[in-house]
């Protein structure tokens, strides 16, 4: 029986259903967590009973491959270092979920820690009575995982001093924050928004209590002295405040003050800003209860498990608060003489030295403000060694052990938060079999008598000349079917007499297209680029009728009135419902920008967009209305012009560049105002004086003028001269779009020889 059990489990066959499991279970798992979060797919997959066990099974059948199929030789030394890696590499993964752990370290500049928050979550439970007269206490600890698309239910059946207990599941909620639910029978809360560490936290003060706000005392219908008063009459909302401040009325822009000691009507959804704390108040007292609530507005990393407490008959009900990252206080209650002290999240754990954080430094990309390039951690580490080291991306810290990554940061950039992980063995073994794997996968073609070896000598063999002959009509066919798909040839698409009269000159536009930019992600790139990605993107295609993307550019930025009905943007194939929608024939490829806009100025997609964007796996039908939607907005930018950031600021400490018309909010100086406020105006007159005269040598230079300003103001970021004219012959060539086409025909080819040498034996093909 025994022998017959291991004969099945080492199976070619078993082998290769677990194949098709794992690969099964591994897209199962992705999917889940793609629509219901991690915690989901840790559930019903990765950490699930059947998931181990069909480790175990490859494990159990790689071990005993190794003495069937004789892989102890050196012929076989390749394949036998195959299965040793999968060994090593589940051994490894399996030593990590069981051994090692990991959590997060936070740390403020001048601040050292040797704590951290572990990323598992746990149910610590403290029950405390009385043995014999004696006060005593009862510890309990279940690490626990829990996701609102799964089965949570649980059941903790335990005694102290002979008297039993028991504590159920009841319910969890994801992303949850504490709210007042409207309950006329409720006491009154005064909601008060604030954002002084850089992230918006809502504060609730409850009628007849002091809140301590960042310092600052607040109390509602209790006059404190010292403390921000907020006097309620039943109807109205008054302000009695023991400091000097002022407010400014966000609707309006109106700007008050708020006098010490004087009683004063409050201003709703206006920022005040008093003893140095900035806060709103956007609404009036509400009555209700005061507990966790789902937030649906913003992303809180914390949640809310319910359980059930019952002893001897009674019972009570507990919400705890909690969630990866955080270890709150515990929450207490009593039941028939006993009393629990529970708690949700992460455990608190030490390592034995001190981490210390000197300073901590984002770069951002040049011009933006929460866009970063990269962010490092300059710390100390204090204990039997002292020493200073720099944590960043690739860059990690090894002490004693534990492994510290950069994994983020805080909002007001003050602040580190480091991931700490200790699991030396685990991560040995699966480095090890990863290098292996690497090894055995090179010597299967190099080395020895494997299959692969032998296929490749057989692939060598065959005919050269016919195989050129294929792929060559081949390529002259995918050259011609991408060369008429790809640009709109032979469609008289420019119907405005505006644009008909106004061809830049394809010289000059390539000057103009050498002009730099800043995108809106910081990335410093020549015009060309813009408008090559600006037509392609738009209109799928490389030209507009004639005109190359620089031309059409121009023309936008000198009359974009008249491209507001040309009918450039691309409408996918098949999606009948946007041109219904629309109003366009059900056969046109393309539409207007107007054609998108009703005779009131509504955008007719909005409707559907909305759904579209708040689905976390929205359908084709989602997508195609996501898709065209950035289209329109993407063209809109150039109608706008908005995304022409040519102009550096002066001695900005970030290095942002401006558009046209973002000049008035900027500090230039009295000559560089005049210049970057005339500029654009006067190089379009001239481009009109040059089409006319076919002479474009004023134009350009102007458009040396506005390089010479980019040279004196953004030096810093500008790119070489031969960095821009390299990126303007990779956007003119496109090499990858016509060699992606040209690799997949050349695959599918080989691929085919190699599926008919498999079935039909034949000396021709075989040669």
């Amino acid at each position: 029986m025994v022998k017959k059990l291991i004969s099945i489990l080492v199976s070619t066959r078993l082998t290769a259903f677990l194949f098709i499991s794992f690969s099964a279970a591994m897209a199962a798992g992705t999917f889940i967590e793609s629509m219901h979060g991690t915690d989901a797919s840790k559930i019903l997959v990765y950490n699930a009973l059947w998931f181990e066990i069909m480790m175990v099974m490859f494990v159990v059948n790689f071990t005993y491959n190794i003495k069937r199929y004789r892989l102890l030789s050196r012929e076989k030394l390749p394949v036998l270092l195959l299965h040793l890696s999968w060994i090593l590499i589940i051994i490894g993964a399996g030593i990590t979920r069981y051994i090692g752990y990991e959590g997060i370290m936070p740390i403020r500049e001048g601040s050292n820690s040797n704590e951290f928050l572990s990323t598992d979550t746990y149910l610590t439970i403290l029950v405390d009575g009385e043995i014999n007269g004696q006060p005593q206490r009862k510890k309990l600890e279940k690490k626990v995982l829990f996701s609102e698309y799964t089965n949570n239910s649980f059941k903790i059946k335990k005694d102290f001093n002979k008297q039993k207990f028991t504590i159920e599941y009841i319910d969890f909620l994801e992303n949850v924050d504490y709210g007042v639910v409207p309950d006329d029978f409720g006491l009154e809360f005064l909601k008060i928004v604030e954002a002084s560490s850089g992230e918006r936290h809502d504060h609730y003060l409850e009628s007849g209590q002091v809140t301590n706000i960042h310092g600052v005392l607040f109390s509602l219908n209790n006059k404190v002295d010292g403390a921000i008063n907020i006097i309620s009459d039943g109807y109205d909302l008054f302000i009695d405040s023991s400091f000097n401040g002022g407010f400014m009325r966000m609707i309006d822009q109106f700007s008050g003050v708020v006098e010490k000691n004087v009683l004063d009507e409050i201003q709703y959804k206006s920022l005040y800003n008093i003893a140095g704390l900035q806060f709103v108040i956007p609404e009036p007292v509400v009555k209700g209860k005061y507990q966790l609530i789902k937030n649906e507005d913003e992303e809180t990393n914390q949640n809310m498990l319910k359980l059930k407490v019952s002893s001897n008959g009674f019972e009570e009900f507990v919400e705890l608060a909690g969630g990866k990252g955080i270890a709150d206080q515990y929450e207490t209650l009593s039941v028939s003489g006993l009393d629990f002290s529970i708690k949700y999240g992460s455990l608190l754990s030490q390592i034995p030295f001190n981490i210390k954080l000197n300073d901590f430094i984002a770069e951002k990309y040049p011009g933006t403000e929460k866009s970063y390039s990269s962010f490092m951690s300059k710390v100390s580490v204090e204990g039997d060694e002292n020493f200073d080291y720099d944590i960043y991306m690739n860059h990690i810290l090894n002490h004693k052990g534990y492994r510290f990554f950069q994994a983020s940061f805080d909002p007001d950039e003050k602040g580190t938060i480091l991931s700490v992980n200790k699991d030396f063995f685990g991560t040995f073994i699966t480095y090890l079999g990863y290098i292996l794997l690497y090894i055995g996968l090179l010597g299967i073609m190099f080395y020895g008598k494997t299959r692969f070896k032998d296929l490749g000598k057989k692939l060598r063999k065959l005919k050269e000349k016919r195989i050129v002959t294929t792929i060559s009509l081949l390529l002259v066919f995918a050259n011609s079917f991408a060369q008429n798909d790809y640009n709109h040839k032979n469609q008289n698409f420019i119907s405005d007499s505006v644009i008909k009269n106004y061809v830049i000159d394809e010289n000059h536009a390539q000057k103009f297209g050498e002009v730099v930019i800043q995108d809106t992600g910081g990335r410093m790139k020549p015009l060309n680029t813009f408008s090559s990605e600006l037509l392609r993107k738009v209109s799928k295609s490389d030209k507009y009728n004639e005109l190359n993307s620089d031309q059409v550019f121009i023309s936008i930025l000198r009359n974009p009135l008249a491209w507001y009905s040309e009918p450039l943007i691309y409408i996918k194939r098949g999606n009948d419902s946007i041109r219904s929608i629309i109003g366009i024939d059900a056969n046109q490829k393309y539409a207007s920008f107007i054609d998108f806009f009703d005779g009131k100025g509504n955008y007719k997609i909005s409707k559907y967009l909305e759904k579209a964007y708040k689905s976390s796996l929205p359908n084709q039908f989602e997508k195609d209305f996501i898709e065209t939607d950035r289209r329109v907005n993407l063209f809109f930018s150039a109608l706008e012009g908005e995304i022409l950031k040519i102009f550096p600021v002066p001695n900005d400490s970030n290095n942002r560049w401006v558009s046209f018309s973002e000049i008035s909010s900027e500090n230039f100086e009295t000559v560089d105002s005049l210049f970057t406020t005339n500029i654009i105006p006067l190089y379009l007159r001239e481009l009109d004086k040059s089409i006319a005269s076919k002479n474009y040598q004023n134009a350009e230079r102007i458009l040396e003028s506005i390089k010479g300003f980019q040279i004196k103001y953004g030096e810093e970021v500008l790119p070489s001269q031969d960095k821009i004219n390299a990126e303007i012959l990779y956007n003119k060539y496109d090499i990858f779009k016509t060699l992606f086409l040209y690799y997949f025909l050349a695959g599918l080819i080989f691929f085919l020889f190699i599926i008919i040498q498999i079935f039909i034996s034949n000396k021709e093909i075989n040669k």
